[in-house]
């Protein structure tokens, strides 16, 4: 799914375009025992509760596509009776009013949801009027191209509410706060099946994880049945390592700072792709190339891309970099530098010793006082 697929869906979540018609949830605490669990139809509930309930959905939906977000598609074996696919298929047909399958899919989580505390398993069905889009991608109300049914899970923390003063209308005093049980935002959830090219797709889902280094990795495996993909910090670490290791002594300052500021133009480059911006082992090779990096030291990473990150590894370019800073790091300083300014920090030999060096234009503060610079 792109960002345009996933936000058309998100803007089914108010009242005016609610095609929500059931919800489950199911209540597990720290010991994994089921305390209670609930289906009801949506738009019977009130509104201020329904409110409540966008709001987790919209968040299951949230975050940075390739980080927060990952498409995934399930292998081919998951796909015949038994697997995966399968059964949430036959759990999205059933429309959440088959009891016996929503157990099934509730003890399956807690099987292989590792977490410590309570939380809430929350599934929703809904089926969305998809409507056709004119050229100049305008979306007609009154032309539906056909029906996505999907369900949306959601996978939220319940913790007890914070403990503090609270004033008692009915008293007219200040006393302590009764504690209760709050619902939280998600940790993880998924979308199935797939909205790819604004269709139902039966053969990928859309996984949510609030922490992108935290994937719950043997919940994907085991009960999505899904290949576990690689976090956007284990991306940024095989790129790192991929570049230590194929410059070797040639990896200094100016060649990494050209590589970063590559990065930077590819991606401002390609901003209004709606896709994620892959990296593949020829990309890197022209990155390296127009950053300085010698052939015979290209001709080493074919090796070294095998080895380190191996054939079937997507690098997400906004994985690879910050963005939003250039950081340059001793064990006693650090400096941070805009991305777009990357030329005013150079390296030098000043008396025998390599120092870093800062190019000074304009102001200076230091600890917030303006310094003189002539």
């Amino acid at each position: 799914m792109i960002k345009s697929e996933i936000s058309e869906i998100k803007k089914q979540f108010n009242h005016e375009n609610c095609a929500i018609t059931k919800v489950s949830g199911c209540y597990v605490d720290g010991e994994k025992e089921v305390k209670t669990k609930f289906t009801q139809s949506f738009l019977g509930l009130p509104e201020e509760e329904t409110f409540k309930y966008f709001e987790i959905f919209k968040k299951s939906l949230s975050g940075t596509l390739g980080k927060n977000l990952i498409n995934m598609e399930f292998p081919l074996e998951q796909e015949f009776e038994g697997g995966t696919q399968k059964f949430l298929l036959n759990l999205r047909d059933s429309e959440l009013k088959d009891e016996e399958l929503l157990d099934e899919f509730y003890q399956k989580i807690i099987e292989t949801y590792d977490y410590t505390g309570n939380y809430l398993i929350l599934l929703i069905y809904s089926a969305y009027d998809v409507p056709g889009k004119t050229k100049d991608n305008i979306l007609m109300d009154d032309a539906s191209d056909e029906v996505y049914s999907f369900i949306l899970c959601a996978i939220c923390p319940v913790k007890l509410s914070k403990p503090g003063l609270s004033y008692y209308d009915e008293t007219n005093e200040f006393k302590r706060r009764i504690q209760d049980w709050v619902v939280d935002m998600p940790l993880n959830g998924f979308l199935f099946p797939a909205f790819n090219d604004r269709s139902t797709d039966i053969h990928s889902l859309l996984y949510y994880s609030k922490n992108s280094e935290d994937l719950h990795n043997d919940f994907i495996k085991q009960f999505l049945g899904c290949e576990v993909p690689l976090s956007a910090g284990g991306q940024k670490e095989i790129f790192k390592t991929l570049i230590e290791e194929t410059l070797g002594n040639e990896c200094e300052y100016e060649v990494v700072r050209n590589i970063h500021d590559k990065l930077n133009e590819i991606i401002e480059e390609k901003k209004d792709i709606p896709e994620p911006i892959i990296i593949d082992k020829a990309e890197v090779k022209t990155v390296l190339y127009e950053s300085g990096v010698e052939e015979e030291k290209l001709a080493i990473l074919d090796k070294n891309f095998e080895e380190i990150a191996g054939n079937n590894v997507a690098l997400v370019a906004t994985n690879l970099i910050n963005t939003k800073t250039f950081e340059v790091k001793t064990p006693d300083v650090v400096i941070k530098v805009n991305p777009e300014r990357t030329d005013l920090v150079d390296t030098k030999v000043i008396d025998g010793r390599k120092c870093l060096v800062i190019e000074i234009n304009d102001a200076v503060e230091v600890n917030g006082i303006n310094i003189k610079t002539i």
